[in-house]
């Protein structure tokens, strides 16, 4: 697999990642590069929902257009780095003040706009708000990769957006035709 190739896959923590902060972690690669990556772990809910960061962030919901499940969606832990940015994965073509595209399906935006529009019941139909972030510098992912740390899988709505958090790591691998209970804690390569 190419460099440029790992953003928009997801990655699965295998038993031979140590890093607590990891642990059955389901992290989407959002950006890869010579200098780096950026992911965002898509299986950590939160004991906090998004109505609740409305309020924090004086953003006025409008209850006539957000729906009840909007104001109760959960907010993701999105890794251990930076636990206030928020991170808004998304998946239309609304754009924002602050979007990137991580696939031709999915995209990341971290501008308030984007909440805005969440709280006015305007935004993408399917996403889903992180707070921190996962970071490698300069070929640390490779080097965790070749150590067997984790398993890439490719990314899909249903893995995303449909699946709950806790099943997600298992849909994923099944997927791939990998089953957790085959997985070695061992560190090796044939």
């Amino acid at each position: 697999m190419q460099i440029h190739e790992l953003t928009g896959q997801i990655l699965l923590a295998t038993p031979a990642l140590q890093d607590p902060n990891f642990k059955d972690a389901v992290v989407l690669v959002c950006q890869h590069d010579p200098q780096g990556s950026l992911g965002l772990i898509i299986n950590r809910p939160r004991d906090i929902i998004l109505g609740e960061v409305f309020i924090d962030l004086g953003l006025k919901s409008d209850m006539v257009t957000a729906s009840l499940r909007e104001q109760a969606q959960p907010v993701y832990e999105g890794g251990p780095m930076d636990g206030f940015r928020g991170f808004l994965l998304h998946d239309g073509w609304d754009v924002y003040d602050s979007t990137m595209q991580v696939s031709p399906e999915l995209h990341l935006t971290a501008s308030r706009d984007a909440l805005e529009a969440l709280a006015k019941g305007s935004g993408p139909e399917h996403y889903m708000l992180l707070l921190g972030y996962a970071g490698w510098g300069a070929g640390q992912l490779e080097q965790e990769l070749f150590d067997n740390s984790w398993l890439i899988a490719p990314a899909s709505h249903q893995i995303i957006f449909q699946e709950p958090p806790e099943k997600r790591w298992d849909f994923a691998a099944r997927c791939m035709g990998i089953e957790r209970s085959h997985l070695s804690s061992q560190i090796g390569h044939a």
